[in-house]
């Protein structure tokens, strides 16, 4: 296909006559409440040395090219409630060498999840290079993940019964993940001044959540991949539906490239099947089922390089016969990196939150679960096998039997249970705001994106005044990992005057 890019900026006044339409507890412009946070320039040496410290910058160390500092903070687990305990949130700040003590503007990164920690650079490469040239970068662990309080399988271990993990886990959304931000920008820039922030995927949810209750904090925003949906309590239903359509396309899109692998999955699902329990063990304990097996879409169809790492992958899928009649058995390989390709042991914010994201003053009762079942045979990896079509690979879609097969999830299944029916979820996001916003914005929003619908994200982009959107299908969701260097470089283009709107 050849490459389609345009530029342009939205006019909201369509927007301006939607938000008549939208349900009244998004149409009250809304605060997220908040008691003021005291800088350390605030603190006075008595008071100082009587509280510990909320921030602890660590010394200046190298990789290639770049300097970076480690900053860890106290902050509220409920920025809305003056008794909260504190927890970590840890930050680090890069510069390119040599410039430790320069006067540089902010910019913040927040990464895609939920529940997935911020890179850690090895040299000077990618966007961090790109922007390094002119800006200090503050790479955020999110609550939860990295070394911001990391919620693992283990730690949650220590909070009983399943119902107080889910009051805990409900302060891990954006709203806290924003104040996190302004806590740290009032702490770490000097006089407070706003910062410009990059948010890819789900950090650009959160970016989104940032215009609509903290826009005094920011300069300007990037967005790669990361416009959600707005309009409605819970909006799951229609972001699945959207996906499974684009899910559909990128399965037709894979095996027209590699017709063989239809045979080869096949082979796989009827080894599986016909397993004692349906499935067979992973190294972890975990099983490998035939649903489980579709999985491998969330990152082989989805990404840059995708179709060709799961193609290797399946090339390595059975063990070889090395004595004559040996039963046929998957190989370990293949499980192994089954397993590391989910992640779920070592992330479970990703699967016990990801849907509650698209929550606000409503549940999702499991909602992608729910339009699989829609699809009828379609996605059935058994009858598409005995009717010899082809296997259709899931995306980025959390089911309920992740909590049964997949071994470090298995001890948080009742409180996953209760995330999805858990109504009274705070909003995340301002629609009034958001057609009033004043902040300049830059989105990159990607014509072919399997995780956040190339639809949806216009829709939402009518609704934020003055976005200045990039559509384009050079690049996947990853577009910022692939091509980082250029897609920085453009949306700054865009934010400067730099790239035409037509």
């Amino acid at each position: 296909m050849a490459v389609v890019t345009s530029c342009f900026r939205c006019v909201t006044a369509a927007a301006l006559t939607l938000h008549q339409h939208q349900p009244a507890f998004l149409a009250v412009r809304l605060r997220l409440p908040r008691r003021p946070i005291p800088t350390n320039r605030a603190m006075s040496s008595s008071s100082a040395a009587s509280v510990a410290s909320p921030h602890q910058a660590g010394a200046w160390y190298v990789v290639p090219d770049l300097s970076l500092r480690d900053h860890r903070f106290a902050v509220p687990l409920d920025h809305a409630s003056s008794g909260s305990p504190s927890i970590t949130v840890f930050a680090r700040e890069v510069v390119a060498a040599g410039k430790e003590e320069a006067t540089l503007p902010y910019l913040m990164y927040l990464q895609g999840g939920p529940g997935f920690e911020s890179p850690r650079p090895t040299e000077a490469s990618g966007w961090v290079k790109k922007a390094c040239e002119e800006y200090r970068v503050v790479l955020l662990d999110q609550r939860g993940t990295g070394l911001s309080t990391p919620l693992t399988t283990s730690s949650l271990s220590q909070i009983t019964p399943a119902a107080e993990q889910v009051e805990y886990l409900k302060h891990f959304r954006a709203d806290n993940i924003v104040m996190d931000a302004e806590f740290i920008r009032l702490h770490l820039v000097p006089d407070g001044k706003p910062w410009t922030i990059l948010g890819q995927s789900y950090g650009g949810f959160c970016a989104v959540t940032y215009l609509s209750f903290a826009p005094e904090g920011l300069k300007s925003v990037l967005l790669t991949g990361g416009l959600p949906p707005l309009g409605k309590p819970c909006t799951a239903d229609n972001v699945y539906r959207a996906c499974f359509k684009q899910v559909q396309l990128q399965n037709e899109k894979y095996y027209k490239r590699y017709p063989e692998d239809i045979q080869v999955i096949h082979e796989v699902v009827r080894y599986l099947s016909e397993s004692e329990g349906g499935g067979v063990l992973l190294p972890s304990g975990g099983r490998l089922t035939p649903k489980m097996l579709q999985c491998l879409g969330l990152s082989g169809l989805g990404s840059g390089g995708g179709f060709e790492r799961l193609h290797y992958l399946l090339e390595r899928v059975w063990d070889p016969i090395l004595v004559p009649g040996a039963k046929k058995n998957i190989s370990y390989y293949f499980l192994k990196e089954f397993e590391m390709w989910l992640g779920f042991d070592q992330n479970p914010l990703y699967a016990l939150l990801h849907e509650s994201i698209y929550c606000e003053g409503s549940s999702s009762k499991w909602s992608a679960n729910k339009i699989f079942s829609e699809y009828g045979n379609l996605f059935d990896p058994v009858k598409s096998t005995d009717e010899g079509r082809p296997v259709y690979l899931t995306g980025e879609m959390v089911f309920p039997c992740f909590f049964d097969e997949i071994h470090a999830l298995r001890p948080l299944k009742e409180a996953a249970h209760l995330l999805a029916e858990k109504e009274d979820w705070p909003p995340l996001y301002d629609i009034s705001m958001l057609n009033n916003n004043k902040v300049p914005v830059a989105a990159a929003v990607y014509y072919e994106d399997m995780y956040v619908n190339f639809n949806i994200a216009k829709e939402t982009a009518s609704q934020i005044a003055g976005i200045r959107l990039w559509v384009t299908n050079e690049y996947m969701h990853s577009g910022l990992r692939d091509g980082g260097s250029h897609v920085f470089e453009h949306l700054m283009g865009l934010l400067k005057g730099k790239k035409p709107l037509f």
